[in-house]
């Protein structure tokens, strides 16, 4: 067999120099294995299918043949017009995301108002009638929800938070981002939170925006014949993981109207790579949807909207109330922080059981039974909702400052506090109706509200939190598309105004007002539960339109955090896990630290692929393992084996199935290969699914042909001497977004060490003249040789010494 050496670019060449040859495992013979990826995670060693259909992303450039065809090929314009592209792409997500949001609100806001108009006119003649017509109007909307997601988008079920959370930190889901999965997630949202659920829709929203995201990134959806092959040019992951980081930011921002909180959110919660270019396009992306919902609110003020008024985006104005705070308030404030750790811990455990018990005996009995479970989770909300303000006594309205906008009584279902329902006087009020017996948004601007004292009694609070909490933590989990954002401002809001209650009784002297302990409340839960911190102190601030608080909703969300964090993970953390999402966390394990790449990775037994291959060889491999990717192997000048590259087993999958690749001769191929195949033949399409090895079928000719894999392997793929300390593995892994990491010996020859100032090339390509340090036993390495490693500039490191 020829070396091929003749027949191999600079890539593939330097990386037969600076790799050594395999190990053997129990006197296998060289090529039988190679070297693998490391186990750094649950999602490596080249196991990446887990539970679920889940696998792992390639944003690693795969810089091989073709790639670097097309590089050489594209014209001096290709930049501009990719970064307008990418500038245009932001701006369409915002006005897609903020035009979604604006419709889910106002058919959450007109449902919701139709029902209580209907409800509240007709229990001024019977209340049982109107309790039929309210558990008819939310069984019907929790029903086309439920059935929506069950037969129609599955993966549109929950929050999506995890899954996306997942896309972003390297795992695809299938079926998170499609079209249908969309769909269902508008609809399902206004059907479950319009039917009045224990349960949100700004989660969804983070979904809806990423779905959006990577629609546009794949030119639309060509199943439903909504694509444009103009637009398609983001076809990497990279590209693609991008856009997605700027929908999830846009539907923050959508949800909330804050723009900035939606930012800090993407960067906070969900991506695990992050770099200024793309921080100034998530930012414009946030303003675009700021832009967008505030000129829609504005057009609604003259009410063209229905039901909906000035309010349903949702921001509680409360810059009216507390002024200032003592010190002596401190201490209730810092009790608010620990018991919204603790309920949001409890949280996080009791879903988590729930959710493993619904999903183990329940869910796997089909689609009727998660629509039942839905139907009747509805019934039994709808029941308590409308049962038990009926059995709370009815309270005189107090007397309010003439100027205060405030009225008492109001309708049920209306902006503003003293709700009316089942009193006997004109003058009278229900206070716990004030909160069950309307839309969460209208709920939580009641417990917010300022110059509001004594409006609810320490009983009904008590009640309305252990059965609203109650419901939330069942209701989680359902066949529905569900946000946890309001329910949690909902729970901390209503002991936080407990709190404030008790503050304002034993400390009378002060300027104390019952809202602002509980928007303490609400951060506090949604730091225990979610463990947010800079993000959500954002958020509560944007939406309270209060910057006096921050000190004390930041003192509140550092304590909630500290005592979850002493209990479980967060919640997405958790339910990520539940499902089967294999996160990397930020920082490795303490275990790690002690560990090598070689112990990692020592029961491996890695399948290799020699360069020129037969088909049937090929067949065999991938039909017998489900490895995503095969290091690729050639004989040396001294008949050793020698890794040249990493394979892909998509990249294969297409070479089998268009065949025009295949050679009678068991030699490696000229370089005519190139003109045949570009990189976008190699994309794996959006919904994750991808070619199977069951789509190839070939003829009994075909099998016994030979394939070349030197055209198309990653002739650098990343790799790591097997001492290197797993905990710096897991790092590399992670900071550059890596699918595969090769560990190999140690190389014996050291060809030169690149420093910082190695890579600061002019635009001409030569070196600038000043070295901050110069080892090279070869010269100083020119701009050819690193025009393809970009990647070295990692931000931690000083130097990288380049072996043979």
């Amino acid at each position: 067999m020829l070396s091929g050496d003749q027949d191999l670019p600079d890539g593939i060449g330097m990386a037969r120099l600076a790799w050594t040859r395999l190990p053997t495992a129990d006197g296998a013979g060289a090529g039988a294995e190679g070297p693998g990826p490391v186990p750094a995670s649950p999602s490596s060693a080249g196991y990446e299918l887990f539970a679920g259909g889940v696998e792992s992303l390639d944003y690693e450039v795969i810089e091989n043949y073709a790639y670097r065809e097309e590089q050489a090929q594209r014209s001096k314009f290709w930049v501009p017009y990719y970064v307008m592209l990418k500038w245009l792409f932001s701006l369409l997500i915002g006005v897609g995301t903020g035009l979604a949001a604006i419709f889910i609100n106002l058919a959450v806001e007109n449902f919701s108002g139709w029902k209580y108009a209907a409800t509240f006119a007709i229990i001024q003649h019977s209340y049982f009638v109107g309790f039929f017509v309210y558990i008819v109007f939310n069984l019907a909307l929790v029903f086309s929800s439920v059935y929506i997601v069950t037969n129609f988008a599955p993966a549109a079920a929950g929050s999506g938070i995890p899954e996306i959370k997942g896309y972003l930190n390297g795992v695809d889901t299938h079926g998170i981002l499609l079209f249908r999965t969309l769909v269902g997630k508008i609809f399902g949202s206004i059907g479950s939170v319009g039917g009045g659920l224990a349960l949100g829709k700004e989660g969804p929203l983070v979904h809806t925006g990423a779905c959006i995201a990577s629609l546009l990134g794949q030119g639309g959806s060509a199943k439903y014949h909504l694509s444009s092959r103009w637009v398609r040019i983001f076809e990497s992951d990279r590209d693609r993981r991008d856009l997605v980081t700027c929908g999830c930011a846009a539907g923050v921002a959508a949800a909330f109207r804050a723009p900035v909180g939606g930012v800090l959110f993407a960067l906070e919660e969900v991506t695990s790579w992050w770099r200024s270019h793309l921080m100034w396009r998530v930012f414009f992306t946030s303003a675009v949807v700021a832009v967008v919902v505030r000129s829609a609110m504005n057009w609604c003020k003259s009410g063209k909207c229905g039901h909906f008024g000035s309010g349903g985006f949702i921001i509680w104005d409360i810059s009216g109330g507390q002024e200032d705070y003592s010190y002596q308030e401190l201490l209730p404030m810092a009790i608010i922080g620990v018991i919204g750790g603790f309920l949001g811990a409890l949280f996080n455990q009791l879903t988590l059981y729930i959710t493993k018990w619904r999903r183990t005996y329940l869910h796997k009995k089909g689609k009727r039974v998660k629509i039942f479970e839905a139907c009747l989770i509805s019934l039994v909300t709808s029941t308590i909702s409308f049962v038990l303000p009926l059995m709370r006594k009815c309270s005189s309205c107090p007397q309010l400052e003439t100027n205060s906008g405030i009225e008492c009584p109001r309708p049920p279902g209306t902006d503003g506090n003293f709700v009316n329902f089942y009193c006997s006087k004109d003058n009278e009020y229900n206070d716990l109706a004030t909160i069950f017996f309307n839309t969460q948004d209208d709920a939580i601007r009641n417990l917010f509200s300022a110059k509001t004292f004594h409006e609810y009694s320490a009983q009904s609070l008590i009640t309305f939190l252990v059965m609203f909490y109650s419901l939330a933590v069942v209701t989680f989990g359902t066949a529905v598309p569900a946000g946890q954002f309001v329910p949690g401002i909902m729970i901390g809001s209503t002991y936080g105004r407990l709190v404030g209650m008790f503050v304002v009784k034993f400390y009378k002297k002060l300027n104390v007002e019952e809202g602002t302990y509980a928007l303490l409340g609400a951060a506090s839960f949604l730091g225990g539960s979610m463990r947010m911190t800079v993000s959500l102190c954002v958020i509560m601030v944007e939406i309270t339109n209060n910057l006096k608080l921050l000190p004390l909703i930041m003192l509140v969300l550092l304590i909630s955090k500290a005592v979850g964090d002493f209990f479980n993970e967060g919640l997405y953390e958790v339910q990520a896990q539940l499902r089967g999402i294999p996160l990397l966390d930020s920082r490795p394990k303490q275990v790690m630290r002690n560990m090598s790449a070689k112990d990692a990775c020592k029961n491996q037994k890695v399948v290799s692929l020699p360069r020129v291959s037969r088909i049937v060889d090929i067949i065999s491999v991938l039909r017998s393992n489900k490895h995503n990717g095969f290091p690729v192997v050639d004989r040396g000048q001294n008949g050793e084996s020698l890794v040249i590259g990493l394979i892909l087993r998509s990249h294969l999958l297409v070479l089998l199935q268009s065949k025009v690749d295949f050679q009678n001769s068991p030699f490696p191929c000229g370089p005519g290969i190139l003109n045949r195949h570009n990189t976008s033949d190699f994309v794996k399409p959006a919904s994750s699914k991808g070619k199977s090895i069951d789509d190839i079928h070939l003829t009994e000719d075909e099998l016994g042909l030979y394939l070349d894999l030197a055209p198309f392997l990653n002739p650098s793929p990343y790799i790591v001497p097997e001492d290197m300390s797993l905990a710096k593995v897991y790092n590399l892994f992670r900071q550059l977004g890596l699918r595969h990491i090769f560990v190999v010996p140690r190389p014996s020859r050291v060809v030169g060490l690149i420093t910082r100032q190695d890579l600061l090339l002019e635009e001409n390509g030569n070196n600038v003249t000043t070295e901050l340090q110069s080892t090279s036993v070869r010269g100083q390495l020119n701009g050819k040789m690193l025009s393809g490693s970009t990647h070295l500039g990692h931000p931690l490191l000083d130097s990288i010494v380049v072996e043979e």
